[in-house]
């Protein structure tokens, strides 16, 4: 590793722990601030004040904001992020139920989004102001003019009410927990929810960053030189043309992770969204403090990644 790189590394790293830091300062005062109590929660209904003051007391809410944090966050360190207060079970161990699934129907709807997006990118910028690049672009169009949730409730009604040919909800059918089958059946119309719409996003930034780089004189020498135009556009030119497409990825996580909200409730999908709009519908503020944590810490992390990976794409691009 580069004396550069390192340092680099180095920096973002800690950086990118003041941020958690931050955003865990943020999220800890809304939670406090919000309106209704723990104890209307936890003991429901009418309650008196007495008893109020007694599950305040018990749970260290009447203590300064600044002690609460710096007792919630030393906590945080050792993985206890404290109790659901519906359930009682452990915050930890609820997102960690649900973690599978929201990475299962997330990355799997990045990989569909990438896997067509690209190519269909790159033939709408050979093939500018042809059929192809008209039928591209309209494709665009609508995919980011969709919101998640319609387009699941019509995926739904499509393949599901009208042709029979897929299950319209849930993580598996009962009683085949673990037939691989199934869970996959269950899991193409979410994806394809979610999928869809960081396809047309990542289409139009492929096509726009490709168009860019074929101008380029390499190109033009590479051509010049009696190069194949499918070898110069994915060999020589598409290469360049990814550092917006990577850079585009990293920013869309946050985006799949709302639209994974969503899709989860619309298909009964049992992930970290449902698992958050049940908090959120609940008060369950340990929860969605949880929840919310853990995204900002996978998002930061991503986007640390995308920036390392600059200098695989691309090794013009140094940290020295």
């Amino acid at each position: 590793m580069e004396p550069g790189l390192r340092t680099y590394i180095l920096k973002r790293v800690a950086f990118a722990v003041l941020m958690l830091v931050g955003v865990s300062i943020i999220l800890f005062t809304i939670m406090r601030l919000a309106p209704g109590g723990p104890e209307a929660v936890l003991i429901g209904g009418e309650f008196s004040q007495d008893a109020a003051a007694q599950i305040r007391q018990r749970l260290g809410l009447d203590r300064p904001l600044a002690l609460q944090y710096l007792g919630w966050a030393g906590a945080a360190l050792r993985g206890d992020l404290g109790r659901s207060f519906k359930t009682g079970d452990p915050v930890s161990s609820l997102i960690l139920d649900r973690l599978g699934p929201t990475v299962q129907l997330t990355f799997g709807a990045l990989a569909l989004a990438l896997v067509v997006a690209v190519p269909l990118g790159v033939l709408a910028a050979v093939r500018r102001g042809t059929l192809w690049d008209t039928l591209g672009s309209a494709v665009a169009l609508f995919g980011v003019s969709f919101p998640s949730f319609w387009l699941g409730i019509m995926l739904i009604l499509l393949f599901s009410e009208v042709f029979h040919l897929l299950p319209p909800s849930g993580l598996s059918e009962y009683g085949r927990e673990g037939d691989l089958v199934a869970r996959v059946r269950h899991a193409i119309l979410p994806t394809l929810t979610l999928g869809l719409i960081q396809m047309a996003s990542f289409m139009r930034f492929t096509r726009s960053s490709l168009l860019e780089v074929l101008r380029q004189d390499y190109v033009r020498t590479a051509r010049a030189k009696g190069l194949g135009g499918g070898r110069v556009v994915w060999r020589h030119a598409l290469r360049n043309a990814l550092i917006p497409v990577v850079t585009v990825v990293g920013l869309s996580l946050p985006t799949l992770v709302g639209g994974a909200v969503l899709t989860e409730t619309v298909f009964a999908w049992p992930g970290i969204g449902r698992l958050a709009v049940g908090a959120v519908f609940e008060r369950d503020y340990p929860v969605i403090m949880g929840v919310n944590l853990m995204v900002a810490a996978v998002v930061i992390t991503a986007n640390l990644v995308v920036d390392l990976a600059y200098c695989v794409i691309d090794p013009r691009i140094s940290y020295r």
